[in-house]
């Protein structure tokens, strides 16, 4: 038996913000989570350097827990478990009140910690226009780089089959 798992990545480095799109607050914030969740520690760092993050509560200490993965026989068909996948989350609060979630793949405390600094950071007006064009527009566009040389790189072993009539005599 052949099993196909389809996992569909969405990642808009076109950012409402950015574009003078008014996207529903949830779908905005979606978006930058997203990009915090799948970029790594160091890379999202290196962008906030020099950002001026709010001072933050920790709510909910980082911890490490599992998630149960899901997959489709032959990306539609019926669901099966494929395994567990470790996940870190952690919660915050920012002075002006606003609550941040960092859920990352892995056991990496600092990212979920970072991820949900940032997620407060970016729920406050005065910040989110500063820390998107810094921090979340940079990261998607390295995500899209990562996603396209992976795409590349299958293609490149990609074979077309195709059916040659042979000239048989009738």
């Amino acid at each position: 038996m052949v099993v196909k798992i389809c996992i569909d990545i969405y990642i808009n480095i076109e950012t409402p913000v950015r574009r003078g799109i008014t996207l529903d607050k949830t779908k905005e914030r979606q978006n930058w989570l997203s990009v915090l969740a799948r970029s790594d520690r160091a890379s999202i760092e290196r962008m906030a350097r020099d950002q001026d993050l709010p001072e933050v509560e920790i709510l909910r200490p980082a911890e490490v827990g599992l998630v149960m993965v899901r997959g489709r026989a032959g990306g539609t068909g019926q669901r099966f478990n494929v395994g567990e996948l470790p996940v870190t989350r952690c919660s915050v609060r920012s002075a002006t009140g606003h609550v941040g979630h960092g859920y990352v793949q892995g056991r990496d405390k600092a990212h979920a910690e970072l991820a949900a600094t940032l997620d407060a950071a970016l729920q406050e007006p005065g910040r989110r226009l500063s820390l998107t064009e810094a921090v979340i527009e940079p990261l998607a566009a390295a995500l899209v780089d990562q996603k396209n040389a992976i795409e590349a790189k299958a293609a490149a072993t990609k074979v077309d089959f195709f059916t040659m009539v042979r000239g048989e005599s009738e």
